[in-house]
C-alpha cells in the first residue's frame, strides 16, 4: 500500500465526479420528499456513528445520486488490505477527531456529514472515481461542481484534525463554524498501565515474603522460555506492522483467523502458533523428564507417551500451517 500511497491524480477524479452525478428529479415533490428521508436516514447515522462507513450501494445513494442539499466530507482509506498503510490509520484518527468535534460543536446540522470508504469493501467506488490509492479526502458539494480544490492534499497539508477543519469549513461555505477540536480517549492506554503496575505489584509483593523466589532456575527457565516462544510466534513484527486481530472478507461475510500468504499474518496467527511451540515444548520437557528422573517405571512410561504424542501431533499441525502460508512447502508428517 505504502508504495502507490500517492498514485492517483486529481484531475481524473474531478472529471469523474462532474460526469457522473446524475440530474435532478423531474417532480418537484417526489424530489423533496426523496430528500428529506435521506437527510433523516443520515442525521440517524450520525448520531451512531459519528464517520458513517459506507458501501458502494450507500455511497451511490447518499452522496451521488440527487436529489442532495448537503454536503460530504468522505475520506477514502485502505485498512483492511494486509494493514500496512500506516499513513491511512493516521489519517483515519484525525479524521475521526474531526467528525466527533464536529458533532458535538453547537454549529453543527445537517449540511455536513462524514462518510469513509475503505478499498477491500468498495472497490468499485474507488475505480469510478479513479482513486488509486489512500488516504484521500474529498469535499463532494451539495450544489457548485466539484473542483480540484475539494480535494485535501496531504502531499502540502498536514495530517492533522485542526487543518482538515480549516480546509472543510472552507470549501463548505462555513457551515462548520469555529470549533476546537476534540482528541479521542484511547482506553487501552490506561488499561495496558494498570494491567503492568497490576503485575509490578505483585511481583514486589512475592518477592517480599518469598525472596528466594527471584533466584529459582525453573521461575526464570520458564520465563526465557515465554519470552522466545512470543517473539519467534511474530509479536514483534505484528507490533511493527500493526496487524489486525483477523480479517474480515466483506464479498463471503466470513472472518479468516490465518492469512494465506507467507508475507503476512494476523495476531490470531500468532497465538496459535504460541500454543503449538507450547505444546512442543511441554512434549520434550516430559520426554526429557521421563528419561533422567528416578520416579516409578509406570509414570516414566505415562510422561513417555504424553511427550512423544504432543510432539508429534502439534509438530504435525505446525508443519499443516506452513503449508497452508507457503503452498509448495514439501514435508508432512501425519496430516495433510
Amino acid at each position: 500500500m505504502e508504495e502507490w500511497w500517492w498514485l492517483w491524480h486529481a484531475s481524473l477524479t474531478v472529471e469523474a465526479l462532474m460526469f457522473m452525478t446524475p440530474e435532478a428529479s423531474a417532480h418537484p415533490d417526489q424530489g423533496q420528499k426523496a430528500l428529506e428521508e435521506k437527510v433523516r436516514q443520515l442525521m440517524d447515522w450520525t448520531k451512531r456513528d459519528r464517520v458513517m462507513r459506507m458501501n458502494t450501494a450507500a455511497f451511490n445513494h447518499f452522496v451521488l445520486e440527487k436529489p442532495r442539499n448537503y454536503s460530504v466530507i468522505a475520506m477514502f482509506t485502505a485498512l483492511q488490505r494486509f494493514s500496512s498503510c500506516a499513513p491511512c490509520k493516521l489519517a483515519v484518527e484525525e479524521f475521526q477527531i474531526l467528525a466527533g468535534s464536529w458533532q458535538f460543536s453547537s454549529a453543527f446540522s445537517n449540511k455536513v456529514f462524514f462518510a469513509m470508504l475503505d478499498f477491500d469493501e468498495s472497490p468499485e467506488v474507488f475505480k469510478t472515481l479513479q482513486v488509486k490509492g489512500g488516504p484521500v479526502v474529498l469535499h463532494l458539494p451539495a450544489k457548485s461542481k466539484f473542483t480540484a480544490a475539494d480535494i485535501y492534499n496531504f502531499q502540502v497539508r498536514d495530517i492533522s484534525a485542526q487543518h482538515m477543519f480549516t480546509w472543510a469549513d472552507d470549501r463548505t461555505g462555513r457551515w462548520m463554524g469555529n470549533f476546537t477540536t476534540r482528541q479521542l480517549i484511547h482506553f487501552h492506554y490506561p488499561f495496558k498501565l494498570g494491567i503492568s503496575l497490576a503485575l509490578i505489584g505483585g511481583l514486589v509483593y512475592v518477592l517480599k515474603w518469598k525472596r528466594t523466589f527471584i533466584f529459582s532456575k525453573n521461575f526464570w527457565a520458564v520465563l526465557a522460555l515465554c519470552f522466545v516462544i512470543l517473539m519467534s510466534s511474530g509479536r514483534m513484527w505484528i507490533h511493527i506492522r500493526g496487524a489486525p486481530f483477523a480479517e474480515s472478507k466483506t464479498h463471503t461475510g466470513q472472518t479468516h483467523y490465518i492469512q494465506d500468504t507467507y508475507f503476512f499474518q494476523c495476531v490470531a496467527e500468532m497465538y496459535i502458533i504460541s500454543l503449538f511451540y507450547m505444546c512442543l515444548t511441554l512434549g520434550m520437557v516430559l520426554l526429557d523428564t521421563a528419561a533422567t528422573s528416578r520416579m516409578n517405571m509406570i509414570r516414566r512410561k505415562i510422561m513417555s507417551v504424553t511427550g512423544m504424542c504432543l510432539v508429534v501431533i502439534f509438530f504435525s499441525w505446525l508443519l499443516s500451517f506452513v503449508r497452508i502460508k507457503y503452498h509448495v512447502y514439501p514435508f508432512r508428517i501425519l496430516m495433510n
